[in-house]
């Protein structure tokens, strides 16, 4: 069944999944008190995920894949420059750290890295906000 959604529609899921950004990053403090260092660079991924899907959804743009998004907020968001392209390179490594950690053998992520990684991914999600929001 293919729906057109109404723009009623693509605000309401706009706003569900950037709920679930901030839901999914606040998840981090407490996977690394677990030690579950691998768990949190997924999730950090998945928090900027949404966050980007929030983003494309709002402008009824489509993508079907995980790298379809990465491409998608590239040419829409970052070449523009209404994302920073330093958030744009934090999307990208969150990309490349999740797929790794994910699905190649042996990977273990540190502290360090999650370290590394969450406040950048707390500014692309902001700067996401501050799109979604105007």
């Amino acid at each position: 069944m293919n729906t057109e959604l109404t723009e009623e529609n693509y605000q309401a899921l706009s706003r569900y999944r950037q709920e679930r950004a901030h839901e999914t990053i606040a998840e981090i403090p407490f996977l690394c008190e677990q030690g579950y260092y691998n768990t949190a660079i997924n999730r950090l991924y998945y928090a900027c995920y949404y966050a980007a899907v929030a983003l494309l959804t709002k402008h009824h743009i489509t993508a079907n894949t995980h790298a379809g998004v990465k491409t998608m907020l590239g040419m829409h968001f970052v070449s523009k420059d209404l994302i920073t392209k330093e958030s744009g390179r934090a999307f990208t490594n969150l990309f490349d750290s999740r797929q790794r950690g994910d699905y190649d053998e042996f990977v273990y992520s540190t502290r360090e890295e999650v370290d590394e990684l969450y406040p950048k991914a707390q500014r692309f999600i902001e700067e996401v906000d501050a799109l979604l929001a105007e």
